[in-house]
């Protein structure tokens, strides 16, 4: 059984940074796809990075250039960089994988603030 956790949230002041880490119970290999979401109140769960198949990393339109995502083997760990934070950046950043296209697994979500 694979479980996920989340760390590294906070509260963080507009154009800071933070790093959230998602940490798995187990290995992973070959995983379909790995990344995090985010869900704010009053707007639409947001894909926010992904690492898919082969190592390709996606971003959605709003954190690209800001937001880095890797995943460190190893140590069955995925990280998030997210520098220049703004307020519209606050939610419940959820780390999640695919051992399977057709099967997702969550972790508890941890919550970002930026407020001055």
């Amino acid at each position: 059984q694979v479980q996920l956790a989340e760390s590294g949230g906070g509260l963080v002041q507009p154009g800071g940074s933070l790093r959230l880490s998602c940490a798995a119970s187990g290995s992973i290999f070959n995983f379909y796809a790995m990344g995090w979401y985010r869900q704010a109140p009053g707007k639409q769960r947001e894909l926010v990075a992904q690492i898919a198949q082969g190592g390709t990393l996606n971003y959605a339109d709003s954190v690209k250039g800001r937001f880095t995502i890797s995943r460190y083997n190893g140590e069955n760990t995925v990280f998030l960089q997210m520098n220049s934070l703004t307020p519209e950046d606050t939610a419940v950043y959820v780390c999640y994988v695919n051992p399977a296209a057709t099967i997702t697994v969550w972790g508890r979500g941890t919550q970002v603030t930026v407020s001055s």
